[in-house]
Formats: structure tokens, C-alpha cells, sequence
């Protein structure tokens, strides 16, 4: 067992969250959740070691509320591949939606005013 403090962990990785009394697999990254669009968890998981048992018993939580890793899942070329594509993606690509975002509001906003 040991504390994190890097981002990102692999698939596979088995952690235990503060407060937490079930530890939790790491499944996906970025996750959404239907009825809150606007945020994006870091990762999604499922219990430990059940795994998923049905669609409604995916974990959604943050980096910052692991606690503990007591299994890290399997680092290989393809995986440091992903996470660099994931870390450039969030670093950058994120900036790049909200400016096509902002740029697409502002055209409709142009776009109304000058039809008014």
C-alpha cells in the first residue's frame, strides 16, 4: 500500500478513497455522468474485486479523493502512449473545445444580432 500524488493512474489500478470502506478498480478516464454534463470526473471504476456487477454500479470520482494504491495496473508502451495522448489532450485539447466553443457562441450571437 502506498499514497499517490501522480495523476492519471492506470487501468486495472485498485485504490481505496478517503472516507472510502470498498476499495474501487479504475476502469475509464473522463468520465461523464448523464445528469451533470458539466463535470468530468477523472476516472470511473468499479468495486474491488466484484468488478462490474450492472451499468449502475460505475464509481465516478476524482484523483484527489484516492487515499490509498494498493495495486497498480499494467504500465507498457501503449499504456505511457495513452496517458501522454490523454495529458496533451487535457492539457491542450480542452483548451482548443472551449475556444471553438466561445468562438461558435459568439457567432451566434452575431449571427441573431445581425438578423434582428
Amino acid at each position: 500500500m502506498q499514497n499517490t500524488s501522480e495523476k492519471f493512474l492506470p487501468i486495472g489500478t485498485v485504490v481505496m478513497l478517503k472516507e472510502g470502506k470498498k476499495r474501487l478498480m479504475i476502469t475509464g478516464f473522463c468520465a461523464t455522468q448523464e445528469s451533470d454534463q458539466g463535470k468530468m470526473w477523472d476516472y470511473s471504476g468499479c468495486l474491488y474485486p466484484e468488478g462490474i456487477l450492472g451499468s449502475n454500479q460505475t464509481a465516478l470520482f476524482d484523483h484527489e479523493q484516492i487515499e490509498t494504491v494498493y495495486h497498480y495496473g499494467l504500465i507498457d508502451g501503449e499504456e505511457q502512449e495513452f496517458m501522454k495522448r490523454l495529458n496533451d489532450y487535457l492539457a491542450n485539447g480542452m483548451k482548443a473545445d472551449s475556444a471553438n466553443e466561445n468562438q461558435t457562441d459568439s457567432n451566434a450571437e452575431n449571427s441573431t444580432n445581425e438578423n434582428a
